[in-house]
């Protein structure tokens, strides 16, 4: 099961964030869910330019339940620096982050030709006041902690549901940090395994997500599972109709 197909499933109408939204791929799909309003982050300018052009594509305009916005997110307002590495003279654009030390990495690693870095505005998705979010994507390269110290009040108001890239190569700790910042406001969480959704406390990343942070690197662990579910405790049991709840 992948995202998608893990929204769909738990959809209830209302709004849902798309935070990371990069060109459009998930952005679009959820905005033809009937009653989804989407609002979409993605603060790199390229990608932001192809994800508003991809929106315009489909409805001929933005349209009202569509909401675009080139921004990051974090936990206070104000801006953010935004580093893209560069290998083979092409700007790595799914590794943009306001998280990782690219500069450290690469240092380390000749294949990195240089880093990229912009000033993007930051924002707090608590001080959006959004009351109906019902889902929330979020794919944020190493920064989903802040993202949700800065999403709590919303994650208390409205128990959304939660589709979250986690990555070690991001940032060490993180599949442990994350899942621990859910648990204290009421989240359960799960990866899906060929069908079998099992509880995040018992993923071993030293066996299913071996990768080298350096986005030169391409090898990684098989099986290498890097996207996690969270529901709140009293939606648990919407997991069974999806596949085996092995916990």
């Amino acid at each position: 099961m992948d995202e998608l197909d893990f929204h769909r499933a738990l959809f209830r109408p209302g709004r849902i964030i798309d935070v990371g939204a990069h060109a459009g791929a998930l952005t679009l799909p959820l905005a033809d869910l009937a009653g989804a309003h989407v609002v979409a982050f993605e603060p790199l300018p390229s990608a932001f330019a192809r994800l508003r052009a991809a929106v315009v594509a489909r409805y001929g305009a933005v349209p009202p339940h569509v909401e675009l916005h080139q921004a990051a997110l974090g936990d206070h307002a104000g801006d953010i620096t935004l580093a893209v590495p560069v290998v083979g003279g092409v700007a790595q654009e799914q590794w943009a982050s306001t998280a990782k030390d690219y500069e450290a990495l690469r240092a380390a690693d000749a294949r990195i030709d240089a880093v990229e870095q912009l000033t993007v505005p930051l924002l707090h998705l608590d001080d959006l006041g959004f009351a109906d979010v019902t889902a929330i994507k979020l794919d944020a390269e190493g920064a989903e902690a802040e993202v949700l110290h800065g999403a709590a009040g919303t994650l208390r108001r409205c128990r959304p549901v939660l589709s979250i890239e986690i990555e070690e190569r991001h940032r060490a700790g993180s599949t442990r940090a994350v899942p621990a910042l859910l648990a204290r406001l009421g989240y359960h969480g799960f990866y899906e395994f060929w069908g079998e959704w099992r509880a995040v406390e018992g993923f071993d990343p030293a066996c299913m997500q071996r990768a080298s942070p350096s986005p030169a690197s391409f090898e990684v662990s098989d099986p290498y599972v890097f996207c996690f579910y969270f529901v709140p405790a009293e939606r648990r049991d919407e997991l069974r109709r999806l596949g085996r709840l092995d916990c």
